[in-house]
């Protein structure tokens, strides 16, 4: 048992204490999305407009340390069958840009239909017209982050799966 303060060592193998951040990465805006500290629950945080890539990497990089992210989730954009378009590719660049600038771990995920689960969730929570469009991208990127880390707590850590 760990004494009041103290930080059990065995717990934190478990549920380890860090916030992940995602981004979902487009031409005009970068949509970003924070998890809570238990990495249970994604929250939209904000919407970057992008400035080119290294712009874009330093405006992601000061995000990252103002929210003391461990991890970097990139939605990566693959086509319906599961092969990479052009998006793809430039946003698999701008990943080796961030893996280079950042010194936390930075992981591509699958983003298929994203968007569309996240305007259909503001539309079910109201949100209408421009701001619907202002908010998708950080909607899109808190529906990645969501999901992985509900597969995450899903497949309990240590467990050799």
């Amino acid at each position: 048992m760990a004494r009041p303060g103290c930080q059990d060592k065995r717990r934190s193998l478990y549920w380890p204490r860090v916030r992940l951040l995602a981004i979902d990465v487009g031409d005009v805006r970068i949509g970003v999305a924070v998890s809570d500290e238990t990495a249970t629950l994604a929250s939209g945080l904000t919407t970057l407009r992008s400035r080119g890539p290294r712009q874009d990497v330093q405006q992601v990089a000061a995000l990252v340390r103002e929210q003391a992210a461990g991890e970097l989730v990139v939605g990566l954009p693959l086509r319906l069958d599961g092969s990479r378009g052009p998006q793809a590719e430039k946003v698999l660049a701008f990943v080796e840009r961030l893996r280079r600038s950042l010194r936390i771990p930075v992981v591509t995920r699958d983003e298929r239909l994203s968007s569309v689960a996240a305007a259909e969730r503001l539309a079910e929570a109201g949100v209408r017209g421009r701001e619907r469009k202002r908010r998708l991208d950080q909607a899109a990127a808190c529906v990645v982050l969501q999901e992985l880390l509900d597969e995450r707590k899903a497949v309990p850590a240590g467990d050799g799966a």
